[in-house]
Protein backbone atom coordinates (compact mmCIF):
# COMPACT_ATOMS: atom_id res chain seq x y z
CA UNK A 1 0.00 0.00 0.00
CA UNK A 2 1.38 3.37 -1.05
CA UNK A 3 1.03 6.22 1.37
CA UNK A 4 1.22 9.71 0.23
CA UNK A 5 1.65 12.84 1.76
CA UNK A 6 0.36 16.18 0.68
CA UNK A 7 4.05 17.11 0.25
CA UNK A 8 4.12 13.83 -2.30
CA UNK A 9 1.44 14.82 -4.07
CA UNK A 10 2.42 18.73 -4.66
CA UNK A 11 5.61 17.90 -6.34
CA UNK A 12 4.73 15.73 -8.97
CA UNK A 13 4.54 16.71 -12.26
CA UNK A 14 1.42 18.70 -13.05
CA UNK A 15 -0.47 16.61 -15.45
CA UNK A 16 0.50 13.15 -13.00
CA UNK A 17 -1.08 15.16 -10.37
CA UNK A 18 -4.01 15.89 -12.11
CA UNK A 19 -4.42 12.04 -13.97
CA UNK A 20 -4.19 10.50 -10.27
CA UNK A 21 -6.15 12.72 -7.98
CA UNK A 22 -9.45 12.95 -10.82
CA UNK A 23 -8.71 8.67 -11.00
CA UNK A 24 -8.56 8.79 -6.75
CA UNK A 25 -12.12 10.39 -7.04
CA UNK A 26 -13.40 6.93 -7.90
CA UNK A 27 -15.58 6.72 -11.35
CA UNK A 28 -17.68 9.76 -12.94
CA UNK A 29 -20.38 10.50 -14.61
CA UNK A 30 -18.96 11.66 -18.06
CA UNK A 31 -21.45 13.99 -20.20
CA UNK A 32 -21.65 16.67 -22.74
CA UNK A 33 -22.28 19.88 -22.24
CA UNK A 34 -23.82 21.64 -24.91
CA UNK A 35 -24.59 25.80 -25.06
CA UNK A 36 -24.86 28.33 -27.49
CA UNK A 37 -23.40 32.26 -27.87
CA UNK A 38 -25.38 34.96 -28.29
CA UNK A 39 -25.01 35.62 -31.30
CA UNK A 40 -26.15 31.13 -32.17
CA UNK A 41 -22.87 29.64 -32.85
CA UNK A 42 -23.01 26.03 -30.74
CA UNK A 43 -20.35 24.97 -28.23
CA UNK A 44 -20.19 21.33 -27.23
CA UNK A 45 -17.59 20.22 -24.52
CA UNK A 46 -16.75 17.00 -22.38
CA UNK A 47 -17.31 16.87 -18.10
CA UNK A 48 -17.04 14.73 -15.87
CA UNK A 49 -18.46 17.15 -13.13
CA UNK A 50 -22.26 16.63 -13.24
CA UNK A 51 -24.12 16.21 -9.93
CA UNK A 52 -27.41 15.83 -9.01
CA UNK A 53 -28.51 19.21 -6.45
CA UNK A 54 -32.07 18.50 -5.89
CA UNK A 55 -35.33 16.84 -7.58
CA UNK A 56 -37.78 19.28 -5.87
CA UNK A 57 -37.22 21.51 -8.17
CA UNK A 58 -35.05 19.01 -10.21
CA UNK A 59 -31.94 20.81 -10.39
CA UNK A 60 -28.55 19.50 -11.59
CA UNK A 61 -24.94 21.67 -11.04
CA UNK A 62 -21.76 21.34 -12.79
CA UNK A 63 -18.39 22.75 -11.23
CA UNK A 64 -16.59 24.96 -14.27
CA UNK A 65 -13.31 26.19 -13.96
CA UNK A 66 -12.54 30.04 -13.79
CA UNK A 67 -12.80 32.26 -16.16
CA UNK A 68 -9.47 34.22 -17.12
CA UNK A 69 -6.81 34.03 -19.30
CA UNK A 70 -7.82 31.01 -20.92
CA UNK A 71 -11.11 30.82 -22.62
CA UNK A 72 -13.60 29.50 -21.16
CA UNK A 73 -16.71 29.08 -23.69
CA UNK A 74 -18.91 27.01 -21.92
CA UNK A 75 -19.30 29.36 -18.68
CA UNK A 76 -19.40 32.54 -21.28
CA UNK A 77 -21.95 31.05 -23.09
CA UNK A 78 -24.12 30.00 -19.89
CA UNK A 79 -23.77 33.46 -18.42
CA UNK A 80 -24.74 35.10 -21.35
CA UNK A 81 -27.93 33.06 -22.63
CA UNK A 82 -28.51 31.61 -19.18
CA UNK A 83 -29.56 28.04 -20.52
CA UNK A 84 -27.17 24.72 -21.18
CA UNK A 85 -27.48 21.19 -21.62
CA UNK A 86 -26.65 17.93 -20.22
CA UNK A 87 -25.96 14.80 -22.76
CA UNK A 88 -25.36 11.35 -21.34
CA UNK A 89 -22.46 9.69 -23.31
CA UNK A 90 -22.80 6.17 -24.98
CA UNK A 91 -20.24 3.82 -25.83
CA UNK A 92 -21.55 4.14 -29.82
CA UNK A 93 -19.70 8.30 -29.83
CA UNK A 94 -17.63 8.18 -26.51
CA UNK A 95 -14.52 8.99 -28.72
CA UNK A 96 -16.57 11.75 -30.53
CA UNK A 97 -17.23 12.96 -26.97
CA UNK A 98 -13.53 12.82 -25.43
CA UNK A 99 -12.20 14.75 -28.56
CA UNK A 100 -14.87 18.13 -27.70
CA UNK A 101 -11.83 18.46 -24.71
CA UNK A 102 -9.52 20.04 -27.46
CA UNK A 103 -9.21 23.82 -27.36
CA UNK A 104 -10.93 25.04 -30.75
CA UNK A 105 -10.99 28.24 -31.41
CA UNK A 106 -14.29 30.50 -30.27
CA UNK A 107 -15.81 30.43 -33.76
CA UNK A 108 -15.36 26.29 -34.66
CA UNK A 109 -18.09 24.21 -33.16
CA UNK A 110 -17.41 21.20 -31.73
CA UNK A 111 -20.25 19.29 -32.63
CA UNK A 112 -19.14 19.98 -36.34
CA UNK A 113 -15.50 18.86 -35.55
CA UNK A 114 -16.60 16.36 -33.80
CA UNK A 115 -19.16 14.47 -36.31
CA UNK A 116 -22.01 14.67 -33.89
CA UNK A 117 -25.46 16.31 -34.68
CA UNK A 118 -27.04 19.25 -33.04
CA UNK A 119 -30.39 19.34 -32.51
CA UNK A 120 -32.88 21.99 -30.43
CA UNK A 121 -36.26 22.50 -29.10
CA UNK A 122 -38.69 25.37 -30.26
CA UNK A 123 -38.30 28.33 -27.78
CA UNK A 124 -34.68 26.98 -26.17
CA UNK A 125 -31.59 28.25 -26.67
CA UNK A 126 -29.20 25.45 -26.18
CA UNK A 127 -28.63 22.39 -28.91
CA UNK A 128 -28.53 19.11 -27.40
CA UNK A 129 -27.21 15.95 -28.89
CA UNK A 130 -28.77 14.05 -31.40
CA UNK A 131 -27.07 11.00 -30.68
CA UNK A 132 -27.63 11.07 -27.08
CA UNK A 133 -30.26 8.99 -25.64
CA UNK A 134 -30.79 10.75 -22.49
CA UNK A 135 -30.27 14.38 -22.56
CA UNK A 136 -31.61 17.11 -20.31
CA UNK A 137 -32.24 20.74 -20.89
CA UNK A 138 -31.35 23.50 -17.91
CA UNK A 139 -32.05 27.14 -17.46
CA UNK A 140 -29.23 28.55 -14.73
CA UNK A 141 -30.76 29.73 -11.70
CA UNK A 142 -27.59 29.88 -9.35
CA UNK A 143 -23.93 31.08 -9.15
CA UNK A 144 -21.86 29.57 -6.48
CA UNK A 145 -18.27 30.60 -6.45
CA UNK A 146 -15.98 27.95 -4.97
CA UNK A 147 -13.17 30.14 -3.08
CA UNK A 148 -10.78 27.10 -2.26
CA UNK A 149 -9.57 26.92 -6.26
CA UNK A 150 -11.44 29.69 -7.84
CA UNK A 151 -13.75 27.12 -9.73
CA UNK A 152 -17.68 28.10 -9.90
CA UNK A 153 -20.72 25.83 -9.39
CA UNK A 154 -23.25 26.53 -11.91
CA UNK A 155 -26.75 25.41 -10.41
CA UNK A 156 -29.80 24.73 -13.65
CA UNK A 157 -33.30 24.10 -12.96
CA UNK A 158 -34.06 21.15 -15.43
CA UNK A 159 -36.89 22.06 -18.30
CA UNK A 160 -36.85 19.61 -20.65
CA UNK A 161 -35.94 15.44 -20.26
CA UNK A 162 -35.64 12.92 -22.96
CA UNK A 163 -35.19 9.98 -22.68
CA UNK A 164 -35.92 6.26 -24.77
CA UNK A 165 -39.38 4.63 -23.66
CA UNK A 166 -38.33 1.62 -22.27
CA UNK A 167 -35.51 2.72 -20.40
CA UNK A 168 -37.80 4.08 -17.33
CA UNK A 169 -38.05 1.41 -14.94
CA UNK A 170 -41.49 0.97 -12.41
CA UNK A 171 -39.89 2.76 -9.74
CA UNK A 172 -39.11 5.58 -11.86
CA UNK A 173 -35.32 5.94 -12.14
CA UNK A 174 -33.71 5.43 -15.90
CA UNK A 175 -31.90 1.80 -17.06
CA UNK A 176 -28.23 3.37 -17.95
CA UNK A 177 -27.26 -0.03 -18.95
CA UNK A 178 -29.70 -0.16 -21.46
CA UNK A 179 -28.78 3.10 -23.56
CA UNK A 180 -24.77 2.05 -22.57
CA UNK A 181 -23.99 4.72 -20.61
CA UNK A 182 -20.23 5.06 -20.03
CA UNK A 183 -18.38 6.61 -17.17
CA UNK A 184 -14.52 7.67 -16.95
CA UNK A 185 -11.77 7.62 -14.14
CA UNK A 186 -9.13 10.13 -14.05
CA UNK A 187 -9.24 12.37 -17.38
CA UNK A 188 -9.34 10.22 -20.36
CA UNK A 189 -9.96 6.57 -19.28
CA UNK A 190 -13.55 5.43 -19.88
CA UNK A 191 -15.67 2.67 -18.48
CA UNK A 192 -18.80 0.48 -19.39
CA UNK A 193 -21.73 0.79 -16.74
CA UNK A 194 -22.79 -2.78 -15.15
CA UNK A 195 -25.33 -3.03 -12.62
CA UNK A 196 -24.49 -5.24 -9.97
CA UNK A 197 -27.26 -5.17 -7.26
CA UNK A 198 -30.29 -3.69 -6.84
CA UNK A 199 -31.30 -3.20 -3.01
CA UNK A 200 -34.58 -2.03 -1.49
CA UNK A 201 -34.90 1.25 0.49
CA UNK A 202 -31.97 1.33 3.35
CA UNK A 203 -33.94 1.16 6.93
CA UNK A 204 -32.22 0.71 10.14
CA UNK A 205 -34.64 -2.07 11.16
CA UNK A 206 -34.44 -3.96 8.06
CA UNK A 207 -30.87 -4.61 7.61
CA UNK A 208 -29.58 -7.97 6.07
CA UNK A 209 -27.68 -10.41 8.29
CA UNK A 210 -23.81 -9.51 6.76
CA UNK A 211 -20.98 -11.85 6.14
CA UNK A 212 -17.75 -10.91 7.30
CA UNK A 213 -15.85 -9.48 4.60
CA UNK A 214 -12.22 -11.28 4.22
CA UNK A 215 -9.00 -8.85 5.70
CA UNK A 216 -11.10 -6.76 7.68
CA UNK A 217 -9.99 -8.31 11.34
CA UNK A 218 -8.05 -6.22 13.18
Amino acid sequence: MIHLLRSDIDAMDRRRRANLINSAGGFKPVNLIGTASESGGSNLAVFNSVVHVGANPPLMGIIVRPAGDVPRHTLENIRSTGVFTINHVHESFVANAHFTSAKFARGESEFEKCGLKEQYVEGFGAPFVAESEIKLGLKLVDEIPIAVNRTILLIGEVLHLFHPENALRPDGSLDLNLVKDVCVSGLVTYHRVEQIAAFPYAKPDGLPEFEKIDGTDG
